[in-house]
């Protein structure tokens, strides 16, 4: 083990200043297993320091025109971008994901975040409706809400923190961000960036901690009048029954357990390939992730055959070697839990093809000896009512079933709680717009995955989320909207 004295200590921002905190949490390293960064253990007291802050910051933010704060948003991602290669080592060790899959997909978002809704707070229009007999013109203006408090989670750190920093300060509002206790290292890395790009003390503070100390005081401040949150469905509940009593605004990004609905004429090639990365990219820990296979009966065995194969040949091992496709598992517990779905499914007479408990990882180097390391691992004949395919899973775990008819399979598509995204695989472009109406999910993917404009809304149905986020959304979710009337 490495000695204290070689640990990472990270701080709070608030108000512009780093402020060391009284106790720490342990934050590990998922490739090694082992500790390398302490984490502030933040409470009340950091939390109302950080509101207050961001009180006072407000009035002033809020009154800038949004070509200012576009300014500053866009001073900020270029800082960012300038440093992409340190931020995508430290999401990498700080995560457990491959620097490759950092360097190419968390850290640019990050900076597209800022960039986009620097240039989206520009374009937005509100509405007038004229009641001439009345002499009377009736518009709307849309005003900053004030304090938001932004937690966000463990799976693509900075890209998910930013997704929901960038939004609400162009909209004039200031923050109190929570990230995840186990990945905070970018979010403190970008708060070192602040003073330079010229965000003013107080318009971005970050208190870290865990959910139920810092994140359960940020929810039930008085001064908070909005949250917006991605996690997981359960603590979602919570933070519902906290923010109840003084009726904040919520945007609530949750779980999902995602079907792909492969039909016969669907291009096979193309599928399997990309039906691989969908199940199987950042260790499978992307809410987006497909975890439901369902394949029409008459191609199911060759498309079989075809995913275990594939599967086989997603490589898993050290984040920091680029001919991995994968890395760890953000914890030991996490690992421990995935693996247990896996254990059941066996249990319940299922058939593991590849992955856990049937191949090995021998060629992880030493140093990852004690890393949370799982291949990816696909399952097939798992009853539809089982918790594998009812539970999220949130691992390198795919489950492969067959389906008859189009009815069927939107039907056990649909059988689920959740309803966040699902694919579809046709070359008939009626079926492709009938299954999509047809299914409840707030994304569909048709013949692709993971193809997002940033303008459109993102968001789940059921118990995969309320709200949406997105170019105009984010804008409606971080403004209020007034009509006023005059009369002349």
């Amino acid at each position: 083990m490495p000695s204290e004295k070689t640990h990472m200590v990270l701080e709070n921002y608030i108000g512009g200043k780093f402020v060391p905190c009284s106790s720490q949490i342990d934050s590990f390293d998922p490739s090694t297993g082992e500790v390398y960064c302490k984490v502030p253990d933040s409470g009340k007291d950091e939390v109302e320091a950080a509101v207050a802050a961001a009180k006072k910051a407000f009035p002033d933010w809020s009154a800038r025109s949004a070509e200012q704060r576009a300014e500053v948003l866009n001073k900020l991602a270029d800082l960012m971008e300038a440093r992409l290669e340190e931020f995508a080592q430290a999401e990498s060790r700080d995560q457990g994901k491959t620097v490759a899959f950092a360097r190419t997909v968390d850290i640019p978002r990050s900076v597209e975040n800022f960039r986009f809704f620097a240039s989206s707070v520009l374009h937005h229009t509100t509405d007038c409706s004229q009641m001439d007999h009345l002499g009377v013109v009736n518009y709307t203006v849309r005003c900053p809400v004030g304090v938001a408090g932004l937690i966000s989670p463990w799976n693509l750190p900075l890209y998910l923190l930013t997704w929901k920093i960038a939004p609400a300060i162009a909209a004039g509002n200031t923050v109190v961000a929570k990230p995840s206790e186990m990945t905070s290292v970018t979010a403190w890395m970008m708060c070192k960036l602040m003073h330079d790009a010229g965000v003013p003390p107080g318009v971005i503070n970050m208190v870290f901690g865990t959910g139920p100390k810092a994140g359960d005081a940020l929810v039930a401040h008085p001064d908070v009048p909005l949250i917006s949150f991605t996690g997981s469905t359960a603590t979602a509940q919570r933070i519902t029954e906290r923010a109840a009593p003084y009726c904040k605004k919520l945007s609530l990004e949750l779980g999902g357990k995602n079907p792909a609905l492969v039909f016969a004429d669907a291009d096979l090639d193309q599928c399997v390939a990309t039906t691989v990365r969908s199940s199987f990219s950042n260790q499978g820990e992307i809410c987006l992730c497909t975890s439901r296979i369902y394949v029409e009966r008459s191609i199911y065995p060759e498309f079989l055959t075809r995913f275990v194969a594939a599967a086989r040949k997603w490589k898993t091992g050290a984040p920091s070697d680029p001919s991995n496709n994968n890395g760890a598992l953000i914890s030991k517990e996490h690992l421990e839990k995935v693996r247990g779905f896996v254990a059941l499914a066996r249990s319940e007479g299922a058939t593991v093809h590849c992955g856990e408990g049937v191949d090995q990882l021998d060629d992880l180097p030493e140093s990852c000896a004690s890393g949370y390391f799982m291949p990816a691992t696909a399952i097939s004949d798992v009853a539809d009512g089982s918790r594998v395919m009812q539970d999220e899973i949130f691992g390198p775990v795919a489950c492969v079933n067959a389906f008859d008819t189009e009815d069927e399979a939107v039907a056990r598509a649909n059988g689920v709680r959740y309803g966040l995204a699902a694919t579809v695989w046709s070359r008939d472009v009626g079926r492709v717009h009938r299954v999509a109406r047809r299914l409840q999910a707030g994304l569909v993917w048709t013949n692709c995955w993971l193809v997002r404009d940033l303008n459109l809304p993102f968001g789940g149905m059921k118990h995969s989320g309320v709200g949406r986020e997105g170019g105009k959304d984010s804008y409606h979710f971080f403004t209020e909207v007034k009509t006023i009337t005059i009369k002349h």
